[in-house]
């Protein structure tokens, strides 16, 4: 009798088979005389389509809205069938005895294990295998420690949850609305809460008007100082005659230095990474998606065996990993470019493994993402690998080093009535981060002079400077993933704020690919590193209830579905509340009469071809038709060579996307006049001219730019 070992991925399985010792090779799987080892290829099940249920469901109609299977069903994935038949065969192979579940240690990779278990009425016992890194001595300690499955059930019962809420929230909300504004409408659990986020902070720019404000500045016995305001501790002042008239009454005149305050301040290394906090650091520091850095830090984990498992949401490490510790730094120091940070540690007395490093407390799933404890060859990482290993170095030998201590200055400069302020930072102690990695509040030194409360001072010039309040900042991906992190932030009951400060829009291995739906239904674009909407995007917040877009909602199911994984909750409760939601959602859109229009989706006609909805003769080639497709404005006769083509995001520097309208009038009469923008630098709103360039090659060009 036999083992059968069941991994995510093929090479993840290829893995666990060397290190089991299985060298022999069958269709889809490794063996040796005590265990055979197979793989998933990712999901090889998936839930049932509303058609499989009945066939009527195929076509989308209002009267069959909600669709609620009494059970939801499972069925293999057509492309991936055949994986699927192997396992089935396997698990129910007679010379099996019993089945190790070692796909990802996580909620995801227990469902992929589950649906497949479970599909092939597989009824063998099976255990767990639960790692956090996938070098070979963790892969021996995890088949030395193997848990019971049953261990495992309810993380199984709330990732299940999960996928049955995902599929009867976007079946029956997108048919639903895609009906009643007869476009297609892609609506999500967790993506369109997402998408409001994005639309929201849109609309506070586009309603932004800036005002002129003025700054007085002088300069003292050659210190620069700022006039303020003490009572209101502000330095604006939206008066041009008032700031003309300070710097009149204070230019050549002496001063004196009402006040000096310094303060020593005291900054903790930053937290371990989750990867999350991960993604946010590879966004500001190399402009990586949340995407690109979760598949670099998967491949460290898995091929490179570099790091821990990535997909975790904890900053913290387990008591059982101290002994681990010093061996990753000793390996750590092996590397030049980081020995005379890990000699440090390495040399004191004693770690300093305090609660901000050590606490089993505040562990789900998996520990804190860090370096493990193998030889590393430097040499043998691409630039973007590198990038993102180095990060977890330096955040790791960064929680052992002492605190950031730097000194600020404050000094109150008075001119008769007027004050001004002057603020200065000096360095202490360097602490942490002499290991140059990202911080919230890294500090520029700045020295002030020595001058000491009741010094007499000659202002030597005075000026003031115009300036414009700046709209709210765009989300870039980084803020994105901050706010899908804090559900609880966008939400203004006190008492329920606390309850959800802990949940967020989907989970850290998540968010990525819900950004990156929302790129592919083309409803955000990107824009550098700002995230977008679009006007599709931005119609549909406009239309949905508040509820489907509401962080708060999804922001309970998240700690809905953490209490089921915990045991602490139903799933039948969960799902019942789901139902729920979706009888009203099919309601709520049923008398929605928001008078909103999309633009027209592309339709195929009976023969199977695409029905083109034409916007004018080409200019470039004069015998083609110009059409529309998800990203530009082309001509139908591409196959023979015209090259014509008018993108959508020529002018979204500009925050304007073109649609069909704009370019019908483009065609026609080669221009568009006075259309609403805003500056690319400041976002201030303006007017600006489109215009069509003469060589007919779809670009254009902004022209007569004009500030509100």
């Amino acid at each position: 009798m036999k083992t059968l070992v069941v991994a995510e991925k093929p090479s993840v399985g290829r893995d666990i088979a060397r290190v089991l010792k299985c060298g022999g090779k069958g269709d889809g799987f490794l063996f040796s005389d005590e265990y055979i080892v197979s793989w998933a290829v990712g999901h090889l099940v998936t839930l049932y389509d509303p058609e499989d249920y009945n066939k009527e469901l195929k076509k989308w109609r209002v009267d069959t809205l909600p669709i609620i299977p009494e059970n939801i069903k499972t069925k293999a994935i057509y492309s991936t069938k055949k994986q699927f038949d192997i396992l089935k065969k396997l698990m129910n192979g007679k010379d099996i005895s019993y089945i190790i579940c070692a796909t990802d240690s996580g909620r995801e990779g227990e469902l992929i294990f589950r649906y497949i278990y479970n599909l092939v009425k597989c009824k063998k016992s099976f255990k767990r295998l639960w790692i956090s890194s996938m070098t070979d001595s963790a892969i021996k300690d995890g088949f030395n420690n193997l848990k019971d499955g049953s261990e495992y059930d309810n993380l199984y019962i709330s990732a299940k949850c999960r996928s049955e809420a995902d599929w009867l929230v976007g079946i029956n909300a997108s048919r639903a609305f895609t009906l009643k504004y007869n476009t297609l409408l892609s609506i999500g659990r967790v993506q369109t809460p997402t998408l409001a986020i994005l639309v929201q902070r849109q609309k506070e720019i586009n309603e932004f008007v800036p005002k002129t404000y003025w700054e007085v500045i002088g300069v003292f016995d050659g210190y620069k100082s700022t006039w303020i305001d003490i009572k209101e501790n502000d330095s604006k002042i939206f008066d041009r005659e008032k700031a003309l008239k300070i710097v009149e009454e204070v230019r050549g005149k002496q001063g004196v230095v009402v006040s000096v305050e310094n303060k020593e301040n005291r900054q903790l290394p930053p937290l371990l990474y989750d990867l999350t906090e991960l993604q946010r650091d590879c966004n500001k520091k190399y402009s990586f998606s949340a995407k690109q850095t979760l598949s670099i830090a998967q491949d460290l984990y898995e091929k490179r065996k570099l790091i821990t498992y990535p997909r975790t949401d904890s900053r913290y490490l387990s008591d059982d990993m101290i002994p681990k510790i010093k061996s990753t730094l000793n390996k750590i120091n092996l590397v030049e470019q980081y020995k005379s940070f890990s000699d440090y540690i390495l040399n004191l007395k004693k770690l300093p493994l305090g609660k901000r490093i050590i606490d089993n407390s505040k562990i789900t799933d998996h520990h804190a993402i860090i370096p493990t404890d193998i030889k590393i060859n430097i040499s043998s990482l691409s630039d973007d690998e590198f990038k993102v290993y180095d990060l977890i170095v330096r955040r790791f030998m960064a929680v052992f080093y002492p605190q950031y201590v730097y000194n600020t200055t404050k000094i109150i400069t008075a001119v008769d009535i007027h004050n001004f302020i002057t603020k200065g930072t000096s360095i202490l102690e360097k602490g942490w981060t002499v290991l140059n990695i990202q911080g919230k509040n890294d500090k520029k030194e700045d020295i002030l002079p020595n001058v000491k409360k009741g010094d007499i001072v000659t202002n030597e010039s005075a000026e003031s400077v115009e300036k414009k309040t700046l709209p709210p900042k765009m989300y870039n991906e980084a803020m994105l993933l901050s706010a899908m992190g804090n559900a609880g932030r966008f939400v203004e009951d006190e008492e329920l704020k606390e309850q959800l400060k802990d949940s967020g829009l989907g989970t850290p291995a998540t968010r990525a690919a819900i950004i990156e739906r929302l790129l592919q239904v083309g409803y955000v674009f990107r824009n550098g590193k700002n995230i977008i909407p679009t006007d599709k995007g931005m119609k549909l917040i406009d239309v949905v209830p508040p509820e489907l877009k509401s962080p708060e909602t999804t922001g309970r199911w998240e700690k809905g579905l953490t209490s089921v994984s915990k045991g602490k909750m139903d799933d039948k409760k969960f799902m019942g509340s789901i139902v729920r939601y979706v009888n009203y959602i099919v309601e709520q859109s049923k008398i929605s009469v928001k008078n909103v229009v999309f633009p027209a989706e592309n339709v195929k006609s009976k023969k199977g071809g695409k029905k083109f909805d034409s916007l004018g003769k080409c200019p470039k080639c004069g015998d083609g038709e110009i059409v529309e497709n998800s990203k530009s404005f082309y001509c139908t006769n591409w196959q023979r060579g015209c090259k014509f083509s008018l993108w959508k995001n020529n002018v979204q520097v500009y925050g304007k996307m073109l649609d069909k309208k704009d370019a019908r009038e483009l065609l026609k009469n080669r221009k568009l006049l006075s259309v609403d923008m805003v500056l690319p630098q400041t976002q201030e709103k303006c007017t600006g001219d489109i215009i069509l360039k003469d060589d007919n090659s779809g670009l254009v060009e902004i022209v007569n730019l004009k500030r509100k």
